[in-house]
């Protein structure tokens, strides 16, 4: 089983380090099983944590035998680590471990040199402080999360959750990743201006919502040229209030709807199938190929071909720390 150790220093902020425990706590394959073992360490049992104290299971030798090494931030990142910190992650870091901070739990990255010449994040407000504390570290804070392949650093604490998903996701696909953040009652498309290779999931309706049928009908006939009319008609009312119960039950618009629906088919294609791009495009609904692409791009971050490569079931995703290809940064 894959090891996700936290690693809780003094003065860990709660948020951070309970976010990536239950996000990963949350996942489960298809037949049930339990994919990741959850495990926090520190360098001492009792660590402080905000306004309590808790008492860490597992000491620094964790590391050595994680596969996930996940870095939440602390009050005041100190400059040095504690003894024996920074050299346990770069053991870690030498033998392929995958090792991500949340916030500034950056800082404390930062701080082994693991990041020199790479890209990151933080939160938006430390970014200055990180990039005059580590000037070898490209900061970048318009980002919820970077991607670098073995290193990830996030945002604010929240962004954890899609960065987490996104690890997820690279694993073990984008129905474990859906799974995820529906039991964790996460969103899985955030805005803001980041694309994200998150779960492109459907907008839910409330149990027992009266557009219930009408959502299923639209997911089953997304591949047809829709138009408002066409929804309104199937739905047995007016477009107006068509849109008015739209936006009540779903938060969203029939297309904007609609246009989900089709990326989160041509996502699940695009990792199950090796049809060819254009044959996606047409049994998505998209009238071009072109058209697709573009769409595809603006929602997901990302071309179709460059997603496949990343997400494709059995091409080494969820191989194991530091196995196979690892998407590229989230731009």
């Amino acid at each position: 089983m894959h090891v996700v150790a936290v690693l809780a220093l003094d003065g860990v902020i709660p948020f951070d380090l309970s976010a990536p425990v239950d996000t990963f706590g949350w996942a489960r394959l298809p037949d049930g099983r339990v994919p990741y073992d959850v495990r926090v360490c520190s360098v001492g049992e009792e660590v402080r944590a905000g306004a309590f104290t808790i008492r860490a299971p597992y000491g620094l030798d964790l590391l050595a035998e994680a596969g996930t090494i996940i870095v939440p931030g602390v009050q005041d990142p100190p400059r040095e680590l504690p003894p024996g910190v920074a050299e346990a992650l770069r053991a870690a870091a030498a033998n392929g471990t995958r090792i991500a901070s949340v916030c500034v739990g950056a800082f404390l990255l930062a701080a082994t040199g693991l990041l020199d010449g790479l890209r990151a994040t933080t939160h938006w407000i430390a970014a200055p402080d990180l990039s005059a504390r580590y000037p070898r570290v490209t900061v970048d804070p318009n980002v919820l999360y970077v991607d670098n392949g073995q290193f990830l650093t996030s945002a604010g604490a929240a962004a954890a959750l899609d960065m987490c998903l996104h690890m997820i996701r690279g694993d073990h696909g984008s129905a474990v990743a859906a799974y995820t953040a529906r039991m964790s009652v996460m969103p899985l498309e955030r805005e803001g201006g980041q694309a994200q290779f998150i779960t492109h999931d459907l907008p839910p309706a409330p149990a027992g919502a009266t557009l219930e049928p009408l959502l299923h009908w639209l997911e089953q006939h997304c591949d047809r040229e829709l138009t408002l009319n066409d929804i309104a008609h199937q739905a047995g009312m007016s477009t107006r209030t068509l849109n008015r119960r739209f936006r009540d039950q779903t938060g969203t618009t029939p297309l904007q709807w609609l246009h989900r629906a089709r990326i989160r088919r041509a996502q699940h294609l695009l990792e199950t199938t090796s049809h060819p791009v254009e044959h996606i495009a047409v049994r998505c609904g998209f009238g071009s190929p072109t058209a697709f692409r573009e769409r595809f791009r603006r929602v997901v971050g990302t071309s179709p071909l460059a997603y496949r490569r990343s997400f494709r079931v059995g091409a080494g995703a969820g191989a194991g720390a530091g196995a196979g290809a690892r998407p590229p940064a989230v731009e």
